[in-house]
């Protein structure tokens, strides 16, 4: 190790930087201040939050679109309780995010110091790796391993934890070469696919008469292989929020608009990096029929979750991907093409007239417009390669079914609403010359709504557009229809424009739908900006209609929960 400071804080910054940190997200406090100012030194970006949640929204984003881990600096105590909905987050969507904290002097523990707390107990359950590093000679040894447990290195990827004592922070590193070591970049291994798996494979798929492809996390950096098994074998594809995004609309697989009737329609189905978790239907045979399963992944938790595959390939989904292809050879496949054209005629067929119908969705009697509008509106402006974060209840359904972009970002398997503007400033920092657009319903909005002084100091060039129709929506519906009252449930129409004026944000506020078109011409030219849209609290989405907000008892929603009563009961 060189250089003049040898304290740990030191090294651990040098560590984050030889392993291509370039930006950390952190709130500051006693605990972590030598670390945080030894990152600074480094040369590493700070970008300052106002709440520790954030902060690991931030670096769940930025590593994502990284391809890497994002780092999330917090204090300890309530800095860390602060943090935890974050690290939770990450655990569900498997996102390789790295938590360090601090904790009082080791001569202080166990006294009553100020917030002291067994952070490591708390966050274990939903951590890879979870540590407090005392002794400074074993920090390079276990931030090396903490790394690697992150980026799924052996296991599924996900969160990490590690927090060091303030006098460990500041003791000196002994001086030994095995240190340097571990500054070196690794890069995580995955097992090969095995030759007659991808035989199996091919077979199954090959001779499918009704193949689906359905995809998710693991599938991201797949967009290639994924292509070219889809052009060869000529099946249907669906996309799900984890990869969204990855096959453009345009591609003739893309079925999204008959989502329902595919899925029960298949009799293979093909899952690249996906889990069948509840928004799948668990892969239910009361949603799925008698298909059977090909499953292919690179963790085993996306490759035997809820149902076993005929065939399964525990490898980079890529090269399973080509190895399937490469194995099919020039085999003509046995697919049902007039099923597969009438999928994707029909599919086309909505799409148009869903496009149509929310151009045109009226006004309530109030005067508000319908969310759809706003979606329609948005659609047309942002350009081919834009990054969407879809955040809220009500409103990222009408999004999720309206919008469609080159990378999309929403709160993921856990619905965990309130990372919109957190995940847009990470995605504009970690993408400079793309365009970022955050749409959030204004209950998703008020999560983290003072991240938007975030924005404004560090120049993030960001849109946020609130669909403002004061209420928790999703949940007015519910209530309205199986109570037949409201409770707790109403905000009000909050001017969240004059919030982001006063942190230094352009921000217009748009009432009617004859001013929206160019007000977001003026906000898209000013980022960073916001755009607080009145909208109808009367417009209920697709979520609000299938039950969704009910949780039913054994399935997601309304009509697989009584598919599955029927199948079950047979």
């Amino acid at each position: 190790m060189s250089g003049e400071d040898r304290s740990v804080a030191a090294y651990v910054a040098r560590l984050l930087r030889a392993r291509g940190v370039d930006r950390v997200f952190a709130l500051c406090g006693g605990h972590i201040m030598s670390l945080m100012m030894a990152i600074d030194a480094e040369g590493i970006a700070i970008v300052d939050v106002r709440d520790e949640r954030a902060a690991v929204y931030m670096a769940h984003a930025y590593g994502e679109l990284r391809n890497g881990f994002g780092v999330a600096l917090v204090t300890a105590g309530p800095g860390v309780t602060n943090a935890i909905t974050g690290i939770a987050n990450a655990h569900v969507a498997r996102a390789p995010v790295v938590v360090i904290s601090g904790v009082p002097p080791q001569p202080q523990e166990g006294r009553g110091a100020l917030q002291d707390l067994p952070h490591v107990e708390l966050v274990r359950a939903l951590t890879r790796y979870a540590r407090t590093l005392r002794e400074p000679s074993l920090v390079p040894a276990a931030l090396d391993e903490a790394l690697a447990c992150a980026l799924g290195e052996g296991g599924e990827p996900g969160p990490v934890y590690v927090d060091f004592p303030v006098d460990t922070l500041r003791a000196g590193l002994p001086a030994a070469p095995a240190h340097d070591e571990h500054l070196r970049p690794h890069r995580p291994s995955r097992p090969a696919p095995q030759l007659a798996a991808a035989r199996a494979a091919a077979e199954a798929l090959w001779s499918a008469h009704r193949p689906l492809v359905i995809s998710g996390r693991g599938a991201r950096r797949a967009a290639t292989p994924l292509t070219a098994l889809l052009d060869r074998l000529g099946a249907p594809y669906l996309d799900t929020g984890e990869s969204r995004g990855l096959i453009p609309d345009a591609h003739p697989a893309v079925v999204a608009a008959m989502r329902g009737t595919v899925m029960g329609e298949a009799d293979v189905v093909l899952t690249v990096g996906r889990r069948l978790d509840f928004q799948l239907a668990y892969g239910s045979p009361a949603v799925f029929g008698a298909a059977r399963f090909v499953r292919i992944a690179d963790t085993p938790g996306e490759l035997r979750d809820n149902r076993r595959g005929e065939v399964e390939i525990l490898a980079d989904c890529g090269e399973a991907l080509t190895a399937i292809v490469d194995a099919a050879g020039a085999r003509a496949p046995a697919i049902d093409r007039a099923w597969a054209a009438g999928l994707r005629r029909r599919h086309g067929e909505r799409a148009a007239k869903l496009a149509a119908a929310m151009t045109s969705a009226p006004d309530d009697a109030e005067g508000r417009m319908h969310p759809n509008r706003l979606v329609a509106a948005l659609q047309d402006r942002l350009g081919p390669d834009a990054i969407v974060v879809a955040d809220g209840g009500d409103l990222l359904s009408f999004a999720r079914v309206g919008m469609s972009a080159a990378t999309w970002l929403d709160p993921g398997p856990l619905g965990c609403i309130g990372v919109g503007t957190p995940f847009g400033i990470a995605a504009a920092l970690a993408e400079p010359g793309r365009t970022v657009c955050v749409v959030t319903g204004d209950g998703a909005f008020g999560f983290n709504a003072m991240e938007i002084d975030t924005a404004a100091r560090h120049r993030v060039p960001l849109l946020v557009v609130v669909a403002n129709n004061g209420a928790s929506q999703i949940e007015v519906n519910d209530q309205q229809r199986r109570f037949g009252r409201v409770a707790g449930t109403r905000l009000q129409f909050a001017d969240h424009a004059a919030m982001a004026r006063a942190f230094g944000l352009y921000a217009e506020r748009v009432t009617r739908a004859y001013e929206l078109d160019a007000a977001l011409d003026r906000v898209l030219a000013r980022r960073p900006a916001l755009l607080d849209v009145v909208v109808s609290p009367e417009a209920a989405s697709s979520d609000a209609r299938s039950g969704l907000a009910r949780v039913p008892d054994l399935q997601a929603i309304d009509a697989w929960d009584d598919a599955e009563r029927a199948w079950r009961s047979r």
